[in-house]
């Protein structure tokens, strides 16, 4: 992690897990650009985080610092909290985007894989959350996490992702109920918003946006902003999931 000398901030501050890239990224441009200052953190992706962080001081100097961490690290989670106050001086939202996915055909799944989709989808933002509340109770503060909609409907050989994110999804209630009146927490599940890195056929694109009654992707930039939304201006919003899929959940 950077070391930076600490700074008493008055803008609001946000740390986005996963920042360094992709829907992370974007999510960290867009409270940047509502004002927040935002502890960018990556786990492999530091030149990427680097790179990000001068783009939003080009823009507004001292608003950003990198935190590197292994989210996988028990330990890791609380010190990350610790090292966002440190350098801001307060905490006023968590993004929970980091996440793990890949294929667990029933027959080949692992233990191993298990552990490794739980401790990144579930374990680490419940204690990211539980490490952050004191500072986010403070300033009346919030929190998202990126859920998905298979949390609610199945993939094919994607049984262990499933699990784990329908698991965040309880997680965002239950401490919606355990943290209210002073933090709310929320969360989004996207849809189709960027192809995966390693892929896809043009023909599963094609059959995926045939059932999206929307017709197309979506793009990070929106999803951004509805965690914008969610942070800033949804006062009364606790213990949601808002589904940003468009309208794919409505095809059987």
């Amino acid at each position: 992690m950077t070391t930076t000398t600490p700074q008493a901030a008055t803008a609001p501050v946000a740390l986005v897990t996963g920042s360094a890239r992709r829907l992370g990224a974007a999510i960290a441009r867009g409270l940047h650009a509502a004002g927040f200052d935002v502890a960018l953190h990556c786990g492999h992706s530091w030149p990427e985080a680097e790179a990000l962080a001068g783009e939003l001081e080009a823009r507004r100097a001292n608003s950003t610092v990198v935190l590197q961490a292994d989210l996988g690290a028990f330990d890791r989670l609380p010190e990350l909290v610790a090292h966002a106050v440190g350098r801001f001086g307060r905490l006023d939202a968590l993004v929970n985007n980091a996440s793990a996915f890949f294929p667990t055909p029933i027959g080949t799944a692992t233990p191993a894989q298990f552990d490794t989709l739980f401790a990144a989808n579930v374990r680490a933002p419940f204690f990211l959350a539980q490490a952050a509340a004191p500072h986010l109770r403070a300033t009346r503060g919030a929190i998202v996490n990126l859920a998905d909609i298979y949390a609610d409907r199945p993939l094919r050989a994607h049984a262990l992702y499933g699990m784990s994110k329908a698991a965040l999804v309880h997680m965002t209630r239950a401490l919606a109920l355990e943290l209210a009146p002073d933090i709310r927490v929320n969360a989004i599940a996207p849809g189709a918003i960027l192809w995966p890195e390693d892929g896809k056929d043009d023909a599963a694109k094609q059959a995926l946006l045939a059932r999206t009654p929307l017709g197309r992707t979506g793009t990070p930039e929106e999803i951004a902003e509805a965690v914008r939304w969610l942070l800033r201006d949804a006062a009364y919003t606790t213990g949601q999931v808002l589904r940003l899929d468009g309208g794919r959940m409505l095809e059987s």
